[in-house]
């Protein structure tokens, strides 16, 4: 069996030298400045936190730019999330996520209901996926932006290194298995309610600070409105680019 290795730093600076790693998974880890050479490298696939990539080089080549440029390509709203400035353009861009979510859903209940419980790759399912929005919908609006004490649903999913003793504590049922009616219906309530809030704030409540701990053990943060609700934005829009890769695999079989 394949030992696994969770929250270790002792691999920090390591050097490997004719070392077999061929099917490891790296899932939530630090590789910045890792350098790769001299080794066989087939069927490999990186992909950045939040689907962000930064001096990356393959053969002494930096594809950055080709990277992000073709992720534009097939997500157009990521250059329109680049430029959000605004009040109205914060409300513009929850509107467009809105649209091509309702979309995205509509292609994923074509498929048996047991598909979308389902992993691909070890990621999120589609249903783990929406009870993640949920979840950080949770955090950002109810919690940081309106001070909710304890505003966390118990179908929400936090992030996957997230402790689970924490999760519990706040009410979190991560063990849980929904149906797919009973998730949209929370995540109908989440998006009416980020609806509601960009329809009540101005231009000046988006400068105001919040202070206050996002999720217990995430220490205390002092944020904007503006960042609050640019997380939430940046949350629907990354993970939906995840959710139609995983349908594709799964409209495939």
């Amino acid at each position: 069996m394949s030992a696994t290795y969770e929250r270790a730093d002792g691999f920090k600076g390591a050097r490997f030298a004719s070392v077999d790693l061929s099917g490891a998974v790296f899932r939530d880890c630090d590789v910045s400045d890792v350098k790769i050479s001299g080794s066989a490298i087939t069927n490999f696939r990186l992909n950045g936190h939040a689907g962000e990539l930064e001096g990356v080089r393959v053969n002494d080549v930096d594809v950055t730019e080709y990277v992000n440029a073709e992720l534009d390509r097939r997500h157009p709203e990521r250059v329109t999330l680049r430029s959000v400035r605004s009040l109205q353009d914060r409300r513009a861009m929850w509107t467009l996520l809105e649209g091509l979510w309702e979309g995205t859903i509509a292609r994923a209940m074509r498929l048996p209901e047991a598909a979308l419980h389902e992993r691909v790759d070890e990621e999120w399912s589609f249903a783990e996926t929406l009870r993640h929005l949920v979840f950080a919908t949770d955090v950002w609006i109810g919690r940081m932006l309106r001070g909710e004490e304890l505003p966390y649903h118990p179908l929400g999913l936090p992030t996957g290194d997230y402790p689970a003793e924490r999760a519990a504590a706040i009410g979190l049922d991560t063990a849980a298995q929904p149906s797919l009616a009973e998730i949209l219906a929370i995540r109908d309530d989440r998006t009416a309610q980020v609806r509601a809030a960009l329809a009540a704030a101005t231009e000046e409540s988006m400068e105001e600070t919040r202070t206050g701990e996002p999720a217990p053990g995430w220490g205390t943060k002092t944020v904007t409105a503006a960042a609050c609700f640019r997380v939430v934005l940046n949350e629907h829009c990354e993970h939906r680019q995840y959710a139609l890769r995983d349908l594709a695999v799964l409209e495939a079989r």
